[in-house]
């Protein structure tokens, strides 16, 4: 390589190491070499960051390759387009000069294109009298060609990254959205706990969550609000379990009084009158609380396959699927009819998805299903604890899949 003005087959510009590594590999392309020049342009878009690309630059990489005629950029031809400043504004979404120029830098330092000067710094070729090219100065493609599969892996790799990132802000959407509700349906209805320390947690971790967070900051916000809302959840189903044995325990004392071995006489109240003032009046059992919608979609997932279009977005819709899956696991009518009377038709509906959650291991889903309405009506069942043990099935599935 010689210095000064001349010109080299580097070029007339300042040359650094990097530069020189990426000339010398373009240089030993193999001849069987071939890409499509799309495909690797596609690539290099979405590995940008990894060769620190702005948008810009990718247009003026895509207005390069669209000056080259063929599809394919292969080993064994010619790779040099030369056009014009002029000509590469114009594809290039008209830019302005200063940012061509910058782009051009950017990917050459990138090591995607290489300059051949000519020997006044001018873009142009030598054509023979057929209009063969014999030689010709400006942009070398060789690069792409030569770092094709190069650039493929980091496309894959970003790929992969923008992928978990995605799953990672997911992951802390549905945490955020489940202890959001939850919290609140606790406070309103008064539920034992001290939610207000509960509520000042998810609040700090809220604001820890920035703008443009990283997936590594995204992932430990997400671990920390799924920690919170495991304990959300053990606090609702202690509270559940609590008014389960409550219940059980009057039941049971009911029982023994009404199995008392004295005078009949004595039990039962010879006339109208003195029956009234005796009798106790019957306990009736709680209305059924009604659960978030996204929860119980979460815990039972299987459902949004039986909604129309394959999504689930309102009660309505989840009643709707309830429907088809009350008729697929030959539950008869009326007992979906009786259970929606009891519980109502919004938790007969979650009834029939935790159902078919659990459909393998049931033998009689009509059976089982009439077996929860007469629990419901007698104030023994509550929808929480099964919606629970099926959501921490689920997430845990989902940690297996992950």
């Amino acid at each position: 390589m010689q210095s000064g003005n001349v010109t080299t087959p580097f070029g007339r510009r300042g040359m650094t190491l990097a530069l020189v590594k990426g000339q010398l590999d373009a240089a030993q392309v193999e001849k069987t070499a071939c890409v499509n020049k799309w495909s690797v342009f596609r690539d290099t878009c979405e590995a940008k960051t990894i060769f620190k690309l702005h948008d810009r630059a990718l247009a003026v990489l895509n207005a390069l390759l669209s000056f080259f005629p063929e599809s394919e950029l292969a080993g064994d031809r010619d790779l040099i387009v030369f056009p014009s400043n002029a000509q590469l504004s114009l594809r290039a979404h008209g830019i302005a000069g200063t940012t061509l120029r910058r782009s051009l830098t950017a990917l050459i330092e990138a090591g995607l294109i290489v300059r051949r000067d000519s020997p006044n710094g001018k873009r142009y070729a030598h054509r023979d009298r057929a209009g063969v090219i014999q030689d010709a100065f400006g942009f070398d493609l060789a690069p792409l060609l030569a770092r094709a599969g190069e650039i493929a892996h980091h496309a894959q790799q970003v790929a992969a990254e923008n992928q978990r990132f995605k799953r990672a802000k997911e992951s802390l959407t549905l945490c955020r959205r489940d202890v959001r509700k939850l919290v609140s349906a606790a406070i309103e209805e008064g539920a034992a706990g001290n939610w207000e320390s509960i509520e000042a947690r998810y609040v700090a971790l809220v604001a820890k969550i920035k703008r443009h967070a990283g997936r590594e900051e995204i992932e430990n916000i997400a671990s920390d609000m799924a920690v919170l809302r495991d304990e959300v959840v053990n606090m609702l189903e202690k509270q559940f379990n609590s008014e389960k044995m409550d219940g059980n325990a009057d039941l049971c004392g009911d029982h023994i009084q009404n199995s008392n071995t004295e005078s009949i006489n004595e039990l039962e109240p010879s006339s109208e009158k003195e029956q009234g003032e005796k009798s106790e009046p019957i306990r009736q059992p709680q209305p059924l609380k009604t659960f978030p919608l996204e929860l119980v979609l979460r815990a039972c997932p299987q459902i949004i396959d039986y909604g129309r279009d394959g999504t689930i977005s309102r009660w309505r819709d989840l009643m709707s699927a309830a429907v088809v899956v009350r008729s697929m696991l030959a539950v008869s009518p009326s007992a979906y009819e009786e259970a929606c009377e009891v519980m109502g038709p919004e938790n007969a509906a979650v009834a029939m998805a935790c159902l078919l959650e659990r459909a393998p291991h049931i033998n009689s889903p009509g059976g089982y299903l009439r077996d929860l309405t007469r629990k419901t009506a007698r104030g023994e069942f509550s929808l929480g604890p099964m919606l629970m043990a099926l959501l921490r099935n689920a997430e845990l599935q989902t940690a297996r899949r992950a």
